[in-house]
């Protein structure tokens, strides 16, 4: 007799009808003395397999708990009572590894399954997250193919601060100190000498002090950098972007989107429409007439503002020149008005605050020396190779970063951005 070939539970479906041959592990299991029934799962999908009494494994499948790992072969079949529409009437069931009583069940804290995501990881909200996750990525891949960039890599380990003393994680390096990379982005701007248009994707740390439903301490950021660009064609890049990126989860995740209870027509809708761009100074007249919130220049936009904002947006919108004394030492000052930099936050509605940031990047060897020492910086000697770009060739260039797990808390709906990342690393946090 030919041994048959294992298919996915998707793909067993999709057959419809006839033998097939999958395996995976017991999603629900009940029954009587009379009948049982196994749901089991894989990464595809999930199906209701069906045991009688007089099945000679039936005894074998009583044995069965959540999450034993089986293989079955049986005849499948339409049924609508079934939880996904399909039946499997089992011919044989082999069980692979068996399961202790599985510690997750109905109604279980946020924390307790953050202390099980080693387990929680099978289950299949994160596992449509995770299949989204992923598609956003290898989609992000494709559109900076497309677009003729180059991915490059930088080293994690880092001898200088990028975003702010305050908030970088201190290593021990042999007998010196390092920091954790904060971004790619000085390397980065390093590479498109060679290069011109450059991209990343890879770990970010930040050692905030926060403890919002936004902010993690390891997480991804996902940059680009490109040489003789400026503020409003980089700006205008980033949207292309994420517009990209959206569509082709939107063609690929679907049915991932709506299980978490997205509308994948509503995200293709934002995807087709115009993304707005206004200044800072114009997000602060919105707050202050349309909201009753009086922000004085100079002061960041905060969460609760942020949101108040994207209340009168239907699409994310970019916001350019912020006060320049609040950025980063790299981001220039608009020669035409010095108090506004040349930068930009993309922020998304419906919660979903700043997903994208970036800038035109400065020229200007003595200004941002000058800002770095204002930010507690004794020793310059680190950024000196940062320098040299400006003092070699020097091009205007801009760059971004996307924080790749608020685009997917934004896109799936999520309450909070652990839910974004696999393992998630927080200032309370620190495993499994």
């Amino acid at each position: 007799m030919a041994r048959m070939e294992y298919q996915s539970i998707q793909a067993a479906m999709d057959k419809g009808k006839g033998k097939v041959a999958v395996r995976g592990w017991v999603w629900r299991e009940r029954g009587s003395n009379k009948v049982r029934f196994i749901i089991i799962r894989d990464s595809s999908n999930i199906i209701q397999c069906v045991l009688g009494a007089d099945h000679k494994d039936f005894e074998e499948a009583k044995k069965l708990q959540v999450e034993a790992s089986v293989e079955i072969i049986g005849e499948i079949k339409k049924d609508e009572r079934a939880p996904t529409g399909y039946e499997i009437q089992v011919e044989t069931l082999k069980t692979v590894g068996y399961s202790d009583t599985f510690p997750i069940t109905k109604d279980q804290s946020p924390e307790f399954l953050l202390d099980n995501r080693h387990l929680w990881l099978r289950s299949r909200k994160m596992t449509a997250i995770l299949k989204i996750r992923s598609t956003y990525v290898q989609a992000r891949e494709a559109f900076f193919e497309k677009e003729g960039f180059y991915r490059f890599d930088s080293p994690i380990l880092q001898p200088m601060q990028s975003e702010g003393g305050s908030t970088v994680f201190e290593v021990k390096y042999y007998d010196r100190k390092t920091y954790l990379a904060q971004t790619w982005q000085l390397y980065g701007e390093a590479a498109i000498f060679a290069l011109e248009r450059c991209y990343n994707t890879g770990p970010t740390f930040r050692a905030e002090k926060s403890k919002t439903s936004r902010h993690l301490s390891e997480f991804w950021m996902v940059e680009m950098e490109a040489a003789w660009m400026d503020l409003p064609a980089i700006s205008e890049f980033a949207k292309r972007e994420i517009k990209y990126c959206i569509s082709k989860v939107i063609e690929k995740r679907s049915e991932e989107l709506q299980f978490l209870g997205q509308d994948p027509e509503a995200l293709r809708k934002i995807a087709e429409t115009p993304w707005p761009t206004i200044k800072y100074r114009e997000a602060l007249k919105i707050l202050q007439e349309k909201a009753g919130i009086n922000v004085p220049f100079g002061k960041d936009l905060r969460t609760v503002e942020e949101d108040k904002l994207m209340e009168h947006f239907d699409t994310p919108v970019v916001v350019t020149h912020y006060p320049t004394k609040i950025m980063a030492f790299y981001k220039p000052a608009d020669p035409d008005q010095p108090d506004e930099a040349l930068c930009f936050d993309m922020l998304a509605p419906k919660g979903g605050g700043e997903i994208v940031g970036g800038s035109q990047r400065s020229l200007d060897i003595k200004d941002m020396s000058l800002r770095l020492k204002a930010d507690g910086e004794v020793d310059l000697s680190p950024y000196q190779f940062y320098f040299d770009l400006r003092r070699y060739g020097s091009v205007p260039h801009s760059g971004y970063g996307v924080g790749l797990e608020r685009v997917i808390k934004w896109i799936c709906g999520l309450d909070n951005i652990k839910d974004a990342i696999p393992f998630p690393r927080t200032m309370l946090r620190m495993g499994p």
